[in-house]
């Protein structure tokens, strides 16, 4: 099992700037990736930001260019920089983990954090 536990997310105005942070827990060896999704009503979660366990990254069109994700690895901790934060940003942000296993991948998830931009 993998417990994520997420942070930092609140209220911004346009253009302002939030750190998210993750921090893993539990069976943290063989996880081979993990990324940042989000969320808002009627519509379906998706992708923000991915790190692999290489270090390799890839984001969002939408986000390219305003938002980094990083990770510090002595604290099983991944980051998720924002800048430049437009209204429709506003999304409720999860934390995902991908670890590796016999029978396949495992999908874990944070609580999520409430990212709101107001214009």
């Amino acid at each position: 099992q993998v417990q994520l536990a997420e942070s930092g997310g609140g209220l911004v105005q346009a253009g302002g700037s939030l750190q998210l942070s993750c921090v893993a827990s539990g069976t943290f060896f063989s996880v081979v990736a993990m990324a940042w999704y989000r969320q808002t009503p009627g519509k379906q979660r998706e992708l923000v930001a991915r790190i692999t366990s290489g270090g390799s990254t890839n984001y969002a069109d939408s986000v390219k260019g305003r938002f980094t994700i990083f990770r510090d690895n002595p604290k099983n901790t991944v980051y998720l920089q924002m800048n430049s934060l437009k209204p429709e940003d506003t999304a409720v942000y999860y934390c995902n983990a991908v670890r590796g296993s016999l029978g396949g991948p495992l999908d874990y998830w944070g609580q999520g954090t409430q990212v709101t931009v107001s214009s």
